[in-house]
C-alpha cells in the first residue's frame, strides 16, 4: 500500500477518544444482552472465520436473585411458571415426577433477573458446574452398551419432568420467553407415549436458555426425534447434559430423522449458540443444522467437548439388536450434519459408533449445504454452510469420516442449488476404524460439488492422521454431472492411507473424477490446489510418485511411518516417535499428521 493510500485510512488523534467510547459502549451491549465478544470480525482459522461471539452460560452470568418457589410432588408446575416473577427460582421436588404438557411463559426478563427452574437437590448434591451430568444423579448406575460414567452410589436427585401424552413436550416455549435456565432435571416421556415428540421446543422467538447438568432422553424402543429444538431460539447454551435414546423407527415409525440438538429451520434470526460438555446419543444425528425450510442461516455457533455416541445395540446383526417394539432398527444416519449454518466452531469432540444405512454412508460429519425439497418446492435457496472451522476432533469406528459436498434439493429436474458452500478450515483430526464393516466404504474424505454455479470452494484440511480401509479410497472426489470445476483446496501436511484405489468417482462417467489417476483428477476437479507435503502412506504399485502431485512423501508402509503404537489403527497412539522419518516435516516445522499431544489434552475429559 502506498503512503498516499495509507493515509486515507489514519485516524485523526481528535477522534480517539470518540472511537475507545464507541467499542466500550459495543463490549457493554454485548455483555449486557447475555454475549461475549469471543473474536472481532476477521479472526479465523485458516479461510474460516471463527464465531464473533459466544454465549455465556456460567451460573454467575444467570443471576436469580427473587424468591423461591416450592413445588412438591402433586404440585402445579404450571400454576408456578406463571406465576414466577423475573428473578425467581422454581424448586422441583427431588425425586418427584411432573407430567405436561407445560408452556414456559413470556415475563419480558432480563440479564439480571434470570428464572431458574431446578431440581430442589442442593448443589452439593449435584456435579460441580462445568461437570457432566450422566444418569447417576436420577439412580441409574449404568445404561446398557454407553460408557460406563463414574456412579459408585446412584441416587436420584433429580426432578421428572415427563410429557406422557401424544404430542411434544414437556417444555414448551412460549413466544417472547426469554432468560430461563434449567438444572438438575430428569426430561423425557414414559415408555409407550405415542407417537414422536420433540422435549424441549417453542414456536416463537426464544431468547437467552440455559440448559444445564440434566438428563434428556426418550424410552428404549419408542420415538422421541429431538432433544431441544433451536429453532428461532437466540442466546442459548447447552452445557454438562446427557441426551440418550432419540430414535426414528424404519418403515413403521412416524419421523425419519431423530437428533439430540438441532436448528437452522425457520425465518427467525437463529444464534448464537453454544453446545458444550454434553453426552450426545441420537440415530439420526447427535446434532443437525438445517434440512428444512429457512430463510436465515444460524450463525456464531461453538460445539465443543461433546462425546458423540450410538450403541452398538441399535445395528442390526450386533448381539441384543435393540430397535423398535417390532423388530424394525432405527434410522442411523451420522453423528453431526451442517445443511444451514455460519460461522461454526467444532473443536475438541469425540465421536464414535457410525454405520451406514438408510441413504447414508455412515460419514462421522457431513459439510452438506443444501436447499432443501419439500413437495414440489425448493424451500432454503439461502442455506449455506460457510466459515466452517473443525479441529481437535477424533472419528472413531465408523463407516466413512467427512463428507464435504454441495449437494442439489430433490431429484432430476426439481434439483436445485443452495447459496454457498466455502471456506471450511480442517486440522488436528484423526479419523481412525473406519471400516466397511460399519455398512459405509471406509472412505476418509469426500470432496464432491453438484451445483451448476458458485461451486464448493476454498476448503482447507492440514494436518490431519486418517486411515481409510486399505481395500478402498484414501478419498472420493468428482461431481454428479458435468459442472463447473471447484477451487481453493489446500490438502498439506497429513498423514494418510491412500487405499487400494486411492481417488474413487463419487459422480457418474462425465464426472471430473472418472479418470483414475489422483493428479488428473485432481486437474480436472479443481482450477486450483494445493496437494503437497503429505505423508501418502502405501500407494499401490499402479499409483507411483508420478501418479501424485509433486512433493508428497510415501511410506511404502505403515511401520515405516514410525507411530508410538499403530494397533492396526484402532485406538492406537498415533504420536511419531523421535525416530520417524516425518518428525518436524510439516511445511510448519511441525510433525505430519494431527497434533496428538493437543488432541489428547483437548480430548481429557470429554469420555
Amino acid at each position: 500500500m502506498s503512503k498516499a493510500v495509507a493515509s486515507q485510512f489514519r485516524f485523526s488523534p481528535i477522534f480517539a477518544p470518540r472511537l475507545s467510547v464507541l467499542i466500550l459502549f459495543l463490549v457493554l451491549a454485548f455483555v449486557a444482552a447475555g454475549c461475549v465478544p469471543l473474536a472481532q470480525a476477521g479472526n479465523y482459522d485458516g479461510p474460516a472465520e471463527l464465531p464473533r461471539v459466544t454465549v455465556s452460560s456460567a451460573m454467575s452470568a444467570t443471576p436469580a436473585p427473587g424468591a423461591i418457589l416450592s413445588v412438591n410432588a402433586g404440585g402445579d408446575l404450571q400454576a408456578a411458571l406463571n406465576n414466577a416473577h423475573c428473578g425467581d427460582v422454581v424448586e422441583l421436588q427431588a425425586g418427584a415426577t411432573f407430567t405436561g404438557p407445560f408452556t414456559v411463559p413470556a415475563k419480558n426478563c432480563d440479564n439480571n433477573h434470570w428464572i431458574i427452574i431446578r431440581t430442589s437437590s442442593s448443589d452439593s448434591t449435584l456435579p460441580a458446574e462445568g461437570q457432566r451430568a450422566t444418569p447417576c444423579y436420577a439412580g441409574i448406575g449404568s445404561l446398557v452398551g454407553r460408557p460406563q460414567y463414574g456412579c459408585s452410589n446412584p441416587h436420584n436427585v433429580m426432578a421428572k419432568v415427563q410429557m406422557q401424552t401424544a404430542g411434544n413436550g414437556p417444555f414448551q416455549f412460549a413466544k417472547g420467553a426469554n432468560y430461563y435456565r434449567f438444572i438438575g432435571l430428569e426430561v423425557t416421556r414414559p415408555a409407550g407415549a405415542p407417537g414422536p415428540a420433540q422435549l424441549m421446543w417453542g414456536e416463537g422467538t426464544t431468547d437467552h436458555l440455559v440448559v444445564d447438568r440434566s438428563w434428556l432422553h426418550g424410552a428404549v424402543q419408542d420415538e422421541t426425534h429431538v432433544g431441544v429444538n433451536l429453532n428461532g431460539m437466540t442466546n442459548v447454551a447447552i452445557v454438562d447434559s446427557y441426551f440418550s435414546d432419540f430414535h426414528c423407527i424404519a418403515v413403521t415409525g412416524h419421523c425419519v430423522e431423530a437428533y439430540a440438538i438441532g436448528g437452522g429451520i425457520g425465518d427467525t434470526h437463529d444464534g448464537p449458540f453454544k453446545i458444550e460438555n454434553n453426552f450426545l446419543e441420537a440415530s439420526g444425528e447427535g446434532i443437525m443444522f438445517g434440512g428444512g425450510e429457512a430463510t436465515l442461516s444460524p450463525a456464531d455457533i461453538q460445539i465443543l467437548n461433546n462425546h458423540f455416541w450410538k450403541p452398538w445395540q441399535w445395528m442390526p446383526g450386533q448381539p441384543k439388536f435393540v430397535g423398535g417394539k417390532d423388530g424394525r432398527p432405527f434410522i442411523v444416519k451420522n453423528h453431526l450434519e451442517l445443511k444451514n449454518a455460519v460461522r461454526v466452531q467444532i473443536e475438541a469432540n469425540l465421536m464414535e459408533n457410525v454405520w451406514g444405512g438408510f441413504t447414508q454412508s455412515g460419514y462421522g460429519i457431513l459439510l452438506t449445504p443444501k436447499n432443501q425439497h419439500a413437495g414440489h418446492t425448493n424451500v432454503c435457496p439461502l442455506c449455506q454452510v460457510t466459515d466452517i472451522t473443525i479441529r481437535y476432533v477424533h472419528v472413531s469406528h465408523a463407516g466413512a469420516g467427512l463428507q464435504l459436498t454441495t449437494v442439489l434439493s430433490g431429484n432430476g429436474k426439481n434439483g436445485a442449488a443452495a447459496k454457498a458452500g466455502t471456506r471450511w478450515s480442517i486440522h488436528d483430526v484423526v479419523l481412525d476404524d473406519l471400516s466397511p464393516k460399519y455398512v459405509g466404504g471406509g472412505t476418509g474424505f469426500e470432496i464432491a460439488n453438484g451445483w451448476a454455479k458458485n461451486p464448493l470452494n476454498t476448503v482447507t484440511i492440514n494436518h490431519v492422521t486418517a486411515f481409510p480401509d486399505s481395500s478402498g479410497h484414501m478419498m472420493i472426489m468428482g461431481d454428479p454431472v458435468t459442472k463447473p470445476p471447484m477451487f481453493g483446496l489446500v490438502f498439506t501436511n497429513n498423514l494418510v492411507v491412500t487405499g487400494q484405489d486411492p481417488v474413487g468417482n463419487s459422480g457418474n462417467r462425465t464426472s471430473c473424477a472418472r479418470q483414475n489417476v489422483p493428479i488428473t483428477i485432481l486437474n480436472k476437479c479443481f482450477t486450483t490446489y494445493t496437494f503437497a507435503n503429505n505423508g501418502l502412506i502405501a500407494s499401490p504399485p499402479d499409483f507411483p510418485p508420478s501418479t501424485w502431485p509433486a512433493k508428497n512423501m510415501f511410506p511404502k508402509t505403515v511401520s515405516d511411518v514410525d507411530f508410538t503404537d499403530f494397533n492396526n489403527g484402532d485406538g492406537g497412539n498415533y504420536q511419531l516417535k523421535t525416530s520417524s522419518p516425518y518428525k518436524n516435516k510439516g511445511t510448519d516445522g511441525k510433525d505430519l499428521g494431527a497434533d496428538i499431544v493437543g488432541l489428547n489434552q483437548a480430548l481429557a475429559n470429554v469420555e
